[in-house]
């Protein structure tokens, strides 16, 4: 399990990866089949379920972050 920060923005997230940005909110994610369940924090429900192709923004500390997916196990957090 790697643990990332925001300096390391951009990052490509493993599902066993965690990022926390500057104002403590953190990021993870488990695999779904082709989907992403995306969990912020310590919360155990998907805020979002992102799937190849798609997006989704994560507002935090007064920044926008996207997370996108393609087909691989991963997902890519970048700054906006």
């Amino acid at each position: 399990m790697a643990e990332y920060t925001q300096n390391n923005l951009p990052v490509t997230m493993h599902s066993d990866d965690l990022l926390r940005l500057e104002d403590g909110t953190t990021v993870r994610f488990d695999i779904n089949g082709e989907g992403k369940d995306i969990m912020l924090n310590d919360d155990f429900g998907a805020s979002c379920e992102l799937y190849p192709g798609n997006e989704f923004i994560v507002s935090a500390g007064g920044k926008e972050y996207r997370l996108t997916t393609g087909f691989e196990e991963t997902v890519v957090v970048e700054a906006v």
